[in-house]
């Protein structure tokens, strides 16, 4: 396969964004929050001009966020024409993917199921392939949060 994988952490857990995916990693600043989102959508932080949606990856999962690391840095991802910062645990490193993902085995739960597209071998490990889509659209339980855009 040979792709090139960003090494990120959620929860203590190893995951894998394909780097094509991840525009840029920034220090986040400042982050304003803003009125009447779901929780797990942190705020909006600027980047070179430009606004980001931070998304807590933790919160997105549906996890608690209580346990931070002190990673400041945040991967920076387009996904449907809008960009957002991700805000993780860690990011570690960028990696070969040495194969095809494979179906993620039980035991991670629900959490996991849903943004994890399968389990990647790379050159550093196995870790989680991420399903970006499904990670910034939040749990199910807050997506009827989101005020309509009209």
């Amino acid at each position: 396969m040979n792709e090139l994988m960003v090494m990120i952490q959620i929860a203590n857990r190893r995951c894998a964004l394909h780097a094509h995916d991840v525009q840029s990693v920034i220090e986040l600043g400042a982050i304003t929050p803003v009125p009447q989102t779901p929780s797990f959508i942190a705020g909006i932080t600027a980047m070179r001009s430009q606004a980001l949606t931070v998304i807590d990856s933790r919160l997105a999962l549906g996890l608690s966020s209580a346990d931070w690391a002190t990673d400041t840095r945040a991967a920076v991802v387009s996904v449907g024409g809008y960009s957002y910062a991700l805000m993780i645990d860690a990011i570690e490193d960028i990696t070969t993917a040495t194969g095809e993902p494979t179906q993620v085995t039980g035991g991670f739960g629900p959490e996991w199921s849903r943004v994890a597209t399968g389990m990647i071998e790379t050159s550093s490990g196995p870790a989680l392939l991420i399903d970006l889509p499904a990670l910034v659209a939040g749990p199910e339980d807050a997506r009827g949060d989101i005020p309509d855009a009209a």
